[in-house]
């Protein structure tokens, strides 16, 4: 089996979860830049963050034969700080780099006016560098979320069939399935959705565009919760072909819009600008 998680915050995992993933099928990742959780005061802090996703962990997840991607944004949550705001302006240069499949996660954490513009700008910039974008539906408000979500995207010059909007679940995913966007469903321990009610949903609408993540960060999550989708799945049903669509060739086809994913393992070197992964080493 052969997995693609296309969202998951890897800089908040150790060594050890790549290990794990790897043994579980896990051969690909993408990871959005996100909040931190520890809240930011200037863009120079973002971009180093972005440097990070970009070498350190990419090296990393070559280690343990991971193929590693990222998406770049201003997130919804941070664009609410007017001393974040001109991360704005810095992203361009950081677009245009191999390893960014795609403008994310943009949308909306409180469906703020200032992530109204982020949204909008964001949006212009995935239009403007020929890339898809990954867009976050908010964790309350999920309906209203989502529909103010599909309008601005609607009037924004990106195609529908370019963005990928995530965090959906029952509530949402017709309304987003009919807007012509990619289905993107989180699959957490306690909240957002579980292995039962995500093969639920695709039973009821198919494995067309649908992405499955674990979107496992510094909470509660579980960086092997793609594969026990895939384990329920086929206990439940469905073909390998089904799952082998909705967990390696979904992601590819939807990544693959940027013209940048790479999904061969190269050989690095033993360290990463002088620092190795084995505490004590180099």
């Amino acid at each position: 089996m052969r997995i693609f998680d296309p969202h998951i915050h890897m800089t908040s995992r150790t060594t050890d979860d790549y290990q794990a993933m790897h043994t579980a099928g896990v051969r690909a990742v993408v990871e959005p830049s996100f909040w931190l959780g520890q809240p930011r005061t200037s863009p120079a802090s973002f971009l180093d963050y972005f440097d990070s996703l970009l070498g350190w962990e990419p090296f990393r997840a070559a280690q343990y034969g991971i193929a590693h991607h990222c998406t770049l944004a201003l997130n919804p949550k941070e664009a609410n700080d007017p001393r974040c705001a001109p991360v704005l302006d810095e992203l361009p240069r950081y677009l245009v780099k191999d390893q960014v499949v795609a403008v994310g996660e943009i949308g909306y954490d409180s469906m703020t006016p200032a992530e109204d513009t982020a949204f909008a700008a964001q949006l212009q910039l995935a239009a403007d560098h020929d890339l898809p974008a990954l867009v976050h539906t908010p964790h309350r408000d999920k309906l209203a979320g989502l529909r103010r979500t599909l309008d601005v995207i609607r009037e924004s010059a990106l195609a529908p069939d370019r963005v990928l909007v995530d965090h959906l679940n029952e509530t949402t995913v017709k309304e987003a399935k009919d807007s012509g966007c990619w289905l993107g469903f989180s699959v957490y321990p306690d909240t957002k959705m579980d292995e039962e009610r995500m093969v639920a949903i695709l039973r009821s609408y198919g494995p067309e565009q649908v992405l499955v993540n674990s979107a496992a960060d510094w909470g509660r999550s579980d960086p092997l919760k793609t594969r026990k989708v895939a384990d329920l799945m086929l206990a439940e049903g469905f073909t390998e072909d089904d799952v082998d669509r909705v967990l390696w060739r979904n992601p590819v086809a939807f990544y693959g819009l940027s013209g940048r994913l790479n999904l061969d393992i190269a050989p690095t070197e033993a360290t990463h600008e002088g620092n190795s992964i084995l505490r004590g080493g180099a």
